[in-house]
């Protein structure tokens, strides 16, 4: 049986200094997001850089709401972590859900894990559980962000700090672009931040229950997301089409 990795247990190599610079950094952006966009939305998946951006988000009060989407098919563990966010901050995290006649209409066709069978039945299942919930989640807003960083899998290994969400013609921004994986938990070992329980049992990342599994040491973070499939394929359609990505920051709207 391989080695479990814990996850929580890194970030003791990051310096000090440069963990501070990041932060200062981390909370200017979200300041001058805040201040740019009247109406601005965090997506969070309740994993460790989400965590992050709450904390620095809700700690100081900036004005970014925070929602989740419950895909109906989320580990006990992530759900909980709504609680830990309302007990540790006073504030309760929205959550969106899919449409359920579109789910049992999925499961009704292609059955309950036909996700499973190909790439196509999956991004199927993504889109009803996932990419709907979040045009809603997303309606009205000026710009919305993210816990994505560059270092998580080859799909984000170009992702721009700010990007412009053609199909919702509103800004997106990435904050944790260039943060690596010690530094994210060195920040949430520094701040006392909570996190996912499934983040000490091997899992790095952390999407519905069927389709994530623990990783084994030397493994990429996203291994476990959809390890069925490869690695080129390993996007539920969040960040990808129909958001247009930009080869710059400096391309995107403002």
């Amino acid at each position: 049986m391989s080695a479990v990795v814990d996850f929580t247990r890194q970030g003791d190599d990051v310096s000090e200094s440069l963990l501070d610079a990041k932060t200062e950094q981390l909370n200017a952006l979200l300041d001058a997001i805040a201040e740019r966009h009247a109406k601005v939305k965090f997506a969070s998946s309740l994993a460790a850089e989400d965590m992050l951006l709450t904390h620095a988000i809700l700690s100081r009060r900036v004005s970014i709401g925070i929602f989740s989407l419950d895909t109906g098919r989320l580990h006990a563990e992530t759900i909980g972590m709504i609680d830990r966010v309302r007990e540790r901050y006073g504030y309760k995290i929205e959550t969106f859900h899919p449409q359920q006649q579109a789910v049992e209409a999925y499961v009704a066709e292609l059955g309950l894990n036909a996700f499973y069978e190909s790439v196509e039945a999956r991004k199927r299942c993504c889109e009803i559980r996932k990419v709907e919930p979040l045009n809603r989640a997303l309606a009205g807003v000026d710009a919305w962000v993210t816990g994505q960083r560059r270092e998580q899998s080859v799909t984000r290994a170009e992702l721009a700090e700010q990007e412009h969400d053609a199909a919702r013609n509103v800004a997106k921004y990435n904050p944790l672009a260039d943060w690596t994986e010690a530094q994210v938990w060195a920040y949430l070992a520094k701040y006392n931040v909570p996190v996912n329980p499934l983040h000490a049992r091997g899992y790095p990342s952390i999407g519905c229950e069927p389709c994530t599994r623990a990783i084994r040491p030397g493994e990429d973070s996203r291994a476990g997301r959809w390890w069925w499939e490869s690695r080129d394929t390993k996007e539920c359609g969040l960040h990808m089409s129909p958001v247009t990505m930009l080869s710059a920051a400096g391309k995107a709207a403002s």
